[in-house]
């Protein structure tokens, strides 16, 4: 029997993003002086668009992925072909030595960001038409969907590495990570991918640290020197002063100065670093409301992944319960990598603290995913006696 057939919107997720957007607007208000530019207007025009989106997607009912699944992602790889090869001249747009945008006028649009939704959808799809097929789980049955998974995931992560975007493949591992847990692997698989894993990472160090010349040869041969810079700046970031470090120190000088409650809206003594209005807002916050208010945004962003994982949970079809999953990976993800790299706990990537840092194409990805997890949540019925 059903406890409740009633649709339900969750003002509470609600509210979590309605905050983040006041911070993130506000936040880059105080920061116009320094970038002489209104980035500000320009967020908020991105969260009206996103806000828009999430209405439309409210009417339909999220099921109709299934039937859409492939088709988005054969669009998305479209999307990633064309800027692998430039395409079309004049539209496809280089910028921080990455061949990531489409540009038309003053829009400028960033496929990796949407391919991270529509990657989640593709394998929610593919993961429960398995479970559909196989109802016996096996070794072989189990070896064959991560087949599948990688099958479906390494295109989009091969073309978004050598735009490149190393920042946006290690979001894409963040999801099918996370979704290969909660997919019924068998756990004695996942281990041993996980001791591969950990192998592989081994003796890539261990080859950075004993060649480190013939690395430096590799990476610039084949387009990825800006990481090995930026892990050498996360390394010993006072070995340099210049690009990646000459960053690091001075986020890491802004965040320190705000100390206990901050210096105080629109006051900063570290009034330079490069991409402060992206990548680095983390910086602008702690310094103007100091540990205080980097612990408030920080509880923040707990709320929303705990009321993430709560309608995952609370979802009685799999289907959104793996949608909701991706999601998780790729908020929780991109939140701890990008302060951690602000505090130099990681190394720097070019991703922007969701819901806070600029960025039009995250902006809309983020608020669209957010938008499924809120139909998700709308059209999950609770019936009585239900564990």
């Amino acid at each position: 029997m059903e406890k409740n057939t009633s649709p339900k919107i969750d003002y509470t997720l609600i509210s979590i993003v309605i905050l983040l957007g006041i911070t993130s607007v506000f936040t880059l208000y105080t920061l116009e002086a320094y970038i002489n530019e209104a980035f500000h207007i320009k967020q908020l025009v991105w969260y009206v668009v996103g806000s828009i989106a999430i209405v439309t997607i409210m009417f339909f009912d999220y099921d109709r992925l299934h039937q859409v699944a492939w088709f988005l992602y054969g669009f998305g790889m479209l999307m990633l072909i064309m800027l692998h090869f430039h395409f079309p001249p004049g539209i496809a747009h280089r910028a921080g030595g990455a061949w990531g945008w489409f540009k038309i006028g003053p829009v400028s649009l960033q496929p990796a960001e949407f391919m991270k939704v529509i990657l989640i959808i593709a394998l929610a799809h593919l993961i429960v038409m398995h479970k559909e097929k196989f109802k016996m789980v096996t070794t072989k049955t189990d070896l064959w969907l991560l087949a599948k998974i990688a099958f479906v995931s390494l295109p989009p992560m091969g073309l978004i590495a050598f735009q490149p975007d190393l920042g946006g493949v290690l979001v894409l591992a963040a999801i099918i990570i996370c979704m290969i847990l909660v997919s019924g692997i068998q756990w004695r698989i996942i281990f041993s991918l996980i001791g591969t894993a950990a192998i592989i990472f081994g003796l890539l160090l261990f080859l950075f640290v004993t060649f480190p010349e013939k690395i430096d040869q590799l990476a610039e041969d084949y387009g990825f020197e800006h990481v090995e810079r930026r892990f050498n700046a996360w390394l010993d970031p006072s070995n340099n002063t210049q690009g990646d470090s000459y960053q690091l120190i001075r986020a890491m000088r802004s965040i320190g100065s705000g100390q206990l409650s901050g210096k105080g809206i629109g006051e900063f003594e570290v009034s330079h670093i490069p991409e402060r209005e992206t990548d680095f807002i983390f910086s602008a916050i702690a310094e103007q409301f100091g540990f205080i208010g980097s612990s408030a945004l920080l509880i923040l962003f707990f709320l929303l992944i705990y009321r993430l994982i709560h309608i995952g949970l609370q979802s009685n079809d799999p289907f959104g319960s793996y949608l909701v999953t991706g999601m998780v990976g790729m908020f929780t993800y991109q939140i701890f990598q990008n302060i951690g790299m602000s505090i130099n706990l990681l190394p720097i990537t070019g991703l922007p603290l969701p819901f806070i840092g600029y960025g039009g194409s995250s902006t809309l990805t983020y608020l669209i995913a957010i938008g499924i997890v809120l139909n998700i949540h709308y059209r999950t019925k609770v019936y009585m006696f239900d564990s």
